[in-house]
């Protein structure tokens, strides 16, 4: 065989081994831009996550240490009536100790819009973060609740309008101080400026939550005392 037809078919070869090891290296990066971080993997522990948000679910867990070793399952729901996420105990945990106490938050599988609707895990991740942090604000509400203040709550909460722009406002309020008020921001943003979301949508989270505008005010109340405190 000639040897300007062997250095030709060696060098094709090395052409093809070259692209092939460079689409490795794309297709581990790519998989590796999906993973959580490994600073948020500790808060893997008593958690069940699903795959397509467990990186957003992390982000949000990690602004919550003292959640680190609650047992929450996030439960993909195919309907929930007038919400995207709920964040509740486990009814029979109640009755058993409190530091035995599970929560789950349902998620709704789909968006929906006025005319379609979209996979939840397609929206961005800053919406889905301050969304989940949102819920784990009232999770951090229930732990400083007895199962007994957790029952009456319960009864307040479905029978009492008011009762829920309290606890709603409550659960917003511990995600800001909690370092998470962009995120807040940011889905609320989503929500109030999408063009898309059924009118009656928008007006439920303008009426029970914190607007965008009093957030940013907390957050920049919170700054300040960080300020004043650093101040020798």
């Amino acid at each position: 065989m000639p040897t300007i037809f062997l250095k030709k078919r060696y060098s094709k070869f090395a052409i093809a081994t070259l692209l092939l090891i460079v689409l490795i290296m794309l297709f581990q990066m790519m998989n590796a831009s999906e993973e959580p971080g490994s600073g948020h993997l500790q808060f893997r522990n008593n958690k069940q996550i699903p795959a397509v948000i467990e990186k957003s679910a992390l982000v949000a867990l990690s602004f919550y240490p003292e959640l680190k070793n609650t047992t929450i399952s996030f439960i993909f729901k195919k309907n929930i009536k007038t919400s995207v996420m709920q964040a509740q105990p486990v009814f029979m945990t109640l009755l058993g100790r409190r530091k035995d106490r599970r929560y789950r938050i349902n998620i709704s599988a789909q968006f929906k819009l006025i005319h379609s609707q979209m996979p939840i895990e397609q929206i961005p991740d800053t919406v889905m973060i301050g969304w989940i942090g949102h819920e784990l604000g009232h999770i951090v509400d229930y732990e400083g609740r007895s199962n007994g203040a957790m029952v009456k709550f319960g009864y307040q909460y479905y029978f009492h309008p008011e009762y829920v722009k309290h606890a709603e406002m409550v659960a917003d309020s511990f995600a800001v101080e909690r370092g998470m008020g962009h995120y807040i921001v940011a889905t609320k943003r989503f929500i109030l400026d999408n063009a898309d979301l059924p009118q009656e949508y928008k007006d439920k989270i303008k009426r029970l939550y914190l607007s965008p505008d009093v957030i940013v005010e907390q957050v920049r109340k919170l700054e300040e005392k960080k300020q004043q405190q650093k101040l020798p």
